[in-house]
């Protein structure tokens, strides 16, 4: 937040204007007006409708809104906050479950200060699905199946990414099952898609049809054809340079993936942890447009978190203050020019 004051006032941009920029704004629509009911005539900016968004944090904007007295870009601004403060609680909570205090402070410290980490002051989804991925794989670890599967109900209707969430549940079920016949464990696996697939229902009570998602990203967002997210990034920086600065920036971010998985595997962290890990970043490769970006990693918060706590303090020094840095210059960056954080 601090970094973001300091970028308007040099820039003479205001506070507001960065915090509630890009996507943010679609969903502070949804919360004070609801869902459109048709998709536009068109493609791509034209065609962009607040039907390519998941629901739950405009419905907490708007519960913010109604409990306040604050307007709706201040509600939006405070109820980023919070889920911040919340997402930084249970995501240092599943750390201390496994690598004890001081591992679960440097995790934390890491993913919260890592290069995407500025969206967290934005009106964006990312808070939500770091606060209920862990609180859903805290419970996987401790066979709360109910527990977790509730926990991932709730942030598969935040982020279309967060479903990845159903996958370390069907893993921990498996596991369970198999090695000591706990069917109660089917119940994480049963429930973690109710979110995804009550928001869906909706869509079709609402506008006619279940996949009117995926026709507004689609139509608006994610036209072409799927797993050229990763290849256009490359040609974009071999053929522009760094004239446009997305393709660079996912270009970095997709080689830091590939490093931090590498470590992340050999240092042997939970096989739930594992399968989240893997299904986030499959999102991103399959993607036609988005790829691997500082966000998506961001989402990834166990990789950064588990890799944060296990690492030797003498070398986590060096890579916090790196990525500290890095985090700074993308939030000047995405505050002043044309980049999609």
């Amino acid at each position: 937040m601090l970094i973001i004051i300091a970028t308007s006032r040099a820039y003479d941009y205001s506070v507001t204007s960065i915090l509630t920029g890009w996507d943010s704004h679609w969903y502070l629509d949804i919360a004070r007006t609801g869902y459109a009911s048709r998709i536009p005539p068109g493609l791509g900016n034209t065609a962009q409708t607040d039907l390519g968004f998941f629901p739950l944090l405009p419905l907490i904007i708007r519960v913010v809104h109604l409990c306040s007295p604050l307007s709706w870009t201040a509600s939006g601004i405070l109820a980023a906050f919070l889920i911040g403060f919340a997402a930084a609680i249970a995501l240092w909570w599943l750390l201390c479950d496994l690598a004890g205090v001081d591992g679960a402070d440097r995790g934390t410290a890491l993913v919260m200060l890592s290069p995407g980490a500025f969206v967290l002051s934005f009106v964006y989804t990312e808070g939500l699905v770091i606060c209920f991925v862990a609180l859903c794989l805290l419970a996987l670890r401790h066979r709360r199946w109910v527990l977790a599967g509730l926990c991932a109900a709730v942030v598969t209707s935040a982020d279309p990414v967060a479903a990845a969430i159903i996958i370390p549940c069907v893993v921990a079920s498996y596991d369970a099952i198999t090695e000591s016949r706990d069917w109660r464990s089917l119940w994480a696996p049963a429930i973690a898609p109710i979110g995804i697939v009550s928001f869906f229902a909706y869509l079709w009570a609402h506008t006619g049809s279940p996949f009117e998602w995926f026709h507004a990203q689609r139509v608006g967002w994610q036209n072409g054809y799927y797993f050229t997210g990763v290849p256009k990034a490359f040609a974009g920086l071999f053929g522009h340079g760094f004239s446009n600065l997305n393709p660079p920036v996912k270009v970095a971010s997709f080689a830091l993936a590939i490093y931090l998985v590498v470590i992340f595997v050999r240092w042997k962290p939970p096989r739930t942890w594992i399968a989240y890990v893997f299904a986030v970043l499959g999102f991103g490769v399959i993607s036609p447009i988005i790829g691997i970006t500082p966000r998506l990693l961001l989402r990834d918060a166990p990789l950064i978190g588990f890799i944060g706590a296990k690492m030797p303090r003498r070398i986590y020094r060096w890579v916090l203050a790196s990525s500290v840095m890095l985090m700074t210059v993308l939030t000047v960056i995405a505050g002043t020019q044309r980049f999609t954080p």
